[in-house]
């Protein structure tokens, strides 16, 4: 590690706990994406249900978690800022543990939604674990550990859903939710026994409110911006998440194994993502994150056109590997500007607002995914999609315009 007298206020031996986050958010990452491309076609198996109940019922099953998981998460960013990040991640993952393993053993699409909506009551480990080396890691560093800490999910995502295929063909749908259960208690005693979190409580009432910390920002209109394109890049994926193994099944004339090819398909972004991810935060370090911001959200919009006319799997699988190029710059660039523009003191929360505005995301990509395949079709889910990446894009241009200058 650097010796700079700016790194000198950060603890030695942040490596460590890099790597335990790291591993940490990968298996979180892969857990949740082993099962959630396929719940659709899982719940098709727990009754007889027209293709628009499917699809609703779908979408009610992803949203559940991220209704409870906004409402919930500042509550829990208070609490990280004054208890460590460390034990919200422990928190995440042993209650993730217990409510994905009953997950499998539901009997009704009700039991489903109910537990999915517990369980994002109790969730937010990724973001703990982002927040928690935004504390820990050196500011020369932060581009690189952001852009990291991002590849880990992605790896996660990558891994999840071909080995999710193969299990649910193989076994059927209930199996990866056990597996992934186990995953996440084995996540929670590492976190717990090979993290450490340099923490200084800080009592409630010496806290500065989040009110006051927003009145201090040189730019608090660039945090809010953050937020707002944290919600529509979740919102963006999580419109085709719900229905991906559907259209998958549909392109393929529910010919072959949908399940593996399906997998595939949600993969690719994955792949993309851990390829550039790199490049990406090595870029960031040396020309700032709102520059690979903007440029993301560019390259996103333009690569949902195509996406919304093909009429193969595979063709869909490839426009889904490049955005997965464009994704490397969204989330790291959004973490990555939420560190550099807020005090350290507010990590907590202000990660946990921004896990609020996922969540919000997701509820909203989630359902209009949904009711818009179940109404229209599926390459109107895209056409949407596209949409609404470019007026984020249009957004932050006025934004940063109006801002002081950027880094």
């Amino acid at each position: 590690m650097e010796t700079s007298e700016q790194e000198e206020h950060y603890p030695s031996g942040w490596h460590r706990t890099f790597y335990t986050m790291w591993l940490g958010s990968f298996i979180t990452g892969a857990g949740y994406s082993m099962t959630m491309p396929f719940i659709s076609l899982f719940i098709n198996e727990l009754g007889n249900f027209s293709r628009f109940q499917l699809n609703i019922y779908s979408g009610l099953a992803f949203a559940a978690t991220f209704v409870s998981q906004a409402i919930v998460s500042p509550l829990w960013g208070n609490l990280a800022d004054r208890k460590g990040r460390k034990l919200m991640c422990m928190r995440a993952a042993g209650v993730m543990a217990i409510t994905i393993f009953c997950v499998g053993l539901a009997q009704s699409v009700w039991m489903i939604v109910g537990l999915r909506f517990l369980q994002g009551a109790f969730s937010g480990y990724i973001n703990n674990a982002t927040a928690l080396m935004a504390g820990e890691t050196p500011r020369s560093h932060s581009g690189w550990v952001m852009s990291a800490m991002a590849t880990a999910g992605v790896a996660g995502n990558l891994v999840g859903p071909l080995l999710g295929g193969v299990l649910s063909g193989a076994f059927g749908y209930r199996i990866p939710f056990f597996i992934t259960g186990g995953l996440m208690f084995l996540n929670f005693v590492g976190t717990s026994l090979l993290a450490k979190e340099h923490f200084k409580p800080i009592k409630k009432e010496k806290m500065k409110p989040l009110r006051q910390i927003f009145q201090e920002l040189d730019n608090p209109g660039v945090i809010i911006a953050m937020f707002f394109t944290t919600m529509v890049v979740i919102s963006s994926s999580m419109s085709i998440t719900p229905i991906i193994s559907l259209y998958v099944k549909s392109l393929m004339h529910n010919q072959g194994n949908v399940a593996l090819v399906a997998g595939i398909v949600a993969a690719t972004p994955g792949l993309g993502t851990l390829i550039a991810a790199s490049k990406v935060g090595h870029t960031m370090d040396r020309i700032g994150p709102k520059v690979v911001l903007r440029t993301g959200l560019m390259v996103a919009f333009v690569l949902f056109i195509p996406m919304t006319f093909t009429h193969s799997a595979w063709s869909l699988a490839f426009w889904r590997f490049l955005l997965g190029l464009a994704n490397a710059a969204l989330n790291p660039a959004i973490q990555t500007v939420l560190t550099l523009d807020v005090p350290a003191e507010a990590f907590g929360r202000i990660f946990s607002v921004n896990q609020s505005f996922q969540a919000v995301g997701a509820v909203m990509g989630s359902l209009i995914g949904s009711v818009i395949s179940g109404l229209f079709n599926y390459p109107m889910v895209f056409a949407v999609t596209g949409l609404t990446l470019l007026i984020n894009m249009v957004v932050i241009l006025v934004v940063l315009r109006t801002c002081q200058p950027q880094a």
